[in-house]
């Protein structure tokens, strides 16, 4: 690579050399996010990854591919990228541990219309991260210069992760029964869905984000809505760990609780939510007002609080709460399973 550049493709607005300096800075942050599994480093066409296979009868990979949206607007307007690569991975991780796989491994890919190696240092500072936070290892990446499609200060960021569960493990929905109760892990805001609502709602291209809010206990809109996505994987797997017998797991993402909760459900069964179970956070209060929206929109749009939700046996419930309260997490026992078509209600 030292004698790497092209000046004909500088000229074209590519600068290999700029791609050069960039894994040089993250290089560091991307080997502390290694765990027992990965073979060799940074800088091949293909990360390596061997799974511990010991124990299990027939290993399934669960794999996982998003990216953190319109939230990205917020990023550069706000000038702050080191947490946005936070929701990237959480986007995937979260998705991953709804089947009980715990994730083994990150690739991001990151286009540009300019490639500035400080500030992808600073994006894949959230990326690694948000490994740390999954448990899972970043194994690679791309970055790639998109000059005349995107302009210079802007970006992009996608992820894709893998992870496996023993197939006799898998949360998958098929042992829910009636009485089955819901436990709610709590959010740590918007979270990376619904943001082109909150944008227009908000008009973030004019307004003020760095004032303090009083509806939002003196905390600034940009830093409010910057707040990372929570990742449960950890929480999850402590669960798992103990012996909770999980049934099934929704991810509440974009579609709130009408598109999601249902996932989790069989024919015949339906999620019976006490909307006054667990707090409902400021954000959504202000999003709700400032844009005149109705009730259901927000509960079919943002997580409103809720970033997870778990169903298990009713006998275990304290049990799991308590584990979860233990792991960091702010959980809430929010419903039951009942019989009903529905999927879900919100009482």
């Amino acid at each position: 690579m030292k004698n790497s550049h092209s000046a004909s493709y500088a000229a074209a607005g590519v600068d290999v050399t700029a791609g050069y300096e960039a894994v040089k800075r993250i290089k560091p942050m991307v080997e502390s996010t290694y765990i027992p599994g990965v073979m060799g480093t940074l800088g091949g066409f293909g990360g390596m990854f061997a799974p511990e296979l010991a124990g299990m009868k027939k290993p399934v990979l669960v794999s996982g591919t998003d990216g953190v949206g319109t939230k990205l607007r917020l990023a550069l307007l706000m000038n702050k990228h080191d947490t946005i690569g936070i929701d990237c991975v959480a986007m995937c991780v979260n998705d991953i541990i709804c089947g009980g796989a715990s994730p083994l491994f990150f690739l991001d890919y990151i286009a540009c219309g300019k490639n500035d190696p400080v500030r992808i240092a600073e994006i894949v500072t959230g990326i690694a991260e948000g490994c740390r936070q999954s448990e899972c290892a970043l194994v690679g990446g791309e970055t790639a210069e998109h000059p005349g499609v995107m302009p210079d200060e802007d970006y992009d960021v996608a992820g894709f992760s893998v992870g496996i569960v023993d197939e006799e493990q898998i949360i998958d929905g098929k042992r829910l029964s009636e009485g089955d109760v819901l436990i709610g892990l709590g959010s740590t805001g918007v979270h990376s869905n619904g943001f082109s609502l909150v944008r227009k709602v908000f008009d973030v291209e004019h307004a003020d984000l760095t004032a303090p809010v009083a509806e939002l206990d003196g905390k600034s809109l940009g830093e409010t809505l910057l707040t990372p996505t929570r990742i449960y994987v950890k929480a999850v797997k402590a669960l798992l760990k103990a012996g909770v017998d999980i049934h099934a797991i929704s991810h509440i993402t974009g579609g709130g609780f009408y598109e999601n909760v249902p996932r989790m459900m069989t024919d015949g069964l339906t999620a019976s939510i006490d909307l006054n179970a667990f707090p409902r956070l400021p954000i959504f209060d202000l999003i709700q007002k400032k844009g005149n929206i109705p009730e259901r929109d927000m509960y079919n749009t943002f997580n409103m609080g809720i970033g997870m939700i778990l169903a298990l046996p009713a006998e275990q419930a304290e049990q799991a709460l308590s584990l979860l309260q233990a792991a960091g997490e702010r959980a809430y026992r929010i419903g039951e399973v009942v019989a009903g078509e529905e999927g879900v209600v919100l009482e």
